[in-house]
């Protein structure tokens, strides 16, 4: 849909999705195997809430090293599934998402609540507490608990560099 005086953004109208399978996840995030770790949406509410679905596989390569003989999942990746799943709600929004990337800019109070082991299903509800254009404030909970903030930025080019602490 192109621009137009009543819808200025060029942002297609019409029946509300709130499912999306691989393939439409895929369209929106840039992220591939190994690091997608979303598979489906079950719900979403535009600007306020998505849950979506992780399974989880012995298959995945973080497995092999933790722990070989007791495998759980990383905790910093279910914090990433929250995220990618809050940025399937954010970049739906953003009509030029091809553009643009969704990073994180803080992760507050994570807590940890149960092992997530191959076999599980693993299901990510993220509520939005502050939305704003180019950035966005959510609540995140599946088997563990955060608090993350994101934003939008030109995709493209690359990161600077993290400046070293002053000695």
């Amino acid at each position: 849909m192109s621009e137009t005086p009543e819808n200025p953004a060029g942002v297609v109208s019409g029946p509300e999705k709130s499912t999306l399978d691989i393939v439409e996840i895929m369209s929106i995030l840039p992220h591939r195997y190994p690091f997608l770790l979303i598979d489906r949406v079950v719900e979403m509410e535009r600007k306020r809430r998505i849950v979506a679905i992780k399974n989880v596989s012995v298959n995945e390569p973080h497995f092999t090293g933790h722990f070989p003989d007791y495998p759980i999942m990383p905790g910093v990746l279910m914090v990433e599934a929250i995220a990618q799943a809050g940025g399937a709600l954010l970049l739906t929004e953003i009509p030029d998402r091809e553009s643009k990337l969704m990073v994180f800019t803080g992760i507050e109070a994570a807590k940890f609540r149960r092992a997530v082991v191959p076999g599980d299903q693993l299901r990510i509800e993220v509520t939005v507490l502050n939305w704003r254009t180019t950035a966005v404030k959510l609540l995140g909970k599946t088997a563990c608990e955060a608090t993350i903030t994101c934003m939008l930025v030109p995709r493209g080019g690359k990161p600077k560099p993290a400046e070293a602490p002053a000695a």
